[in-house]
């Protein structure tokens, strides 16, 4: 399972690309616009920094705006993936787009039809959103294991992007199911990494390595 940062934070992926954990990004409009300063540069400067796909959305609403938003978006690079929302005008975006040979993530599904349209307009990804459906009081997990379930019994390479990951329980329980990739905010990422045992394994081991260093001080490490 890959993992896909989602945030525009560029200190913050690069923190994380240094140390091997990052596979890709997400970004949308309003990940930028907390970001502030030039999004252009901003966006430059991620596809720049990371070898695996990045995601970077339209704005268009419409058809012909996000097919020309969509191939301006592209020329930052050749890892460019354009999100585009679950309509129909981003749907026959997405199809367009993908003949064009520019991969798209259908970005904003919630059910399994949608997912299903999604994989049929040529998506390279699908993300559904299972916080918010928690939100909601709908079960967001349950979604992905039905869609990937569904795409498995075709010959649909599209690939399921789990997003609005709210914890890291949501990121064991996406691996358990199958699901290609996981993006999660650099937060989720923190607390993946910890466990207060590991904090405590490793204040006993220097502990005793301190003591043992006290008893034998010809000891070089």
């Amino acid at each position: 399972m890959k993992i896909f940062l989602d945030t525009a934070n560029v200190e913050t992926i690069r923190m994380y690309n240094e140390m091997g954990l990052v596979d890709g990004i997400t970004t949308n409009p309003s990940l930028l616009s907390k970001e502030g300063g030039d999004p252009q540069k901003v966006m430059e400067t991620i596809v720049d920094m990371i070898k695996g796909d990045v995601s970077l959305e339209v704005v268009s609403t419409e058809y012909e705006g996000m097919l020309e938003e969509g191939r301006r978006l592209r020329k930052f690079g050749d890892n460019v993936v354009v999100k585009c929302p679950m309509t129909p005008d981003g749907l026959r975006a997405c199809k367009t787009l993908t003949a064009e040979g520019i991969p798209v993530n259908v970005t904003l599904v919630f059910s399994s039809n949608q997912a299903i349209l999604a994989a049929k307009s040529g998506a390279k990804y699908l993300s559904p959103f299972i916080g918010r459906l928690d939100d909601i009081g709908q079960d967001g997990i349950s979604l992905v294991k039905e869609i990937h379930d569904i795409l498995r019994n075709y010959d649909f390479k599209t690939q399921i992007l789990v997003a609005s990951i709210r914890h890291p329980i949501h990121v064991v329980q996406a691996g358990k199911i199958g699901a290609d990739v996981v993006t999660m905010p650099p937060a989720i990422l923190g607390k993946m990494l910890k466990h207060k045992l590991t904090d405590i394994g490793l204040k006993n081991f220097l502990a005793d390595w301190e003591k043992l260093k006290k008893e034998n001080p010809r000891i070089r490490i």
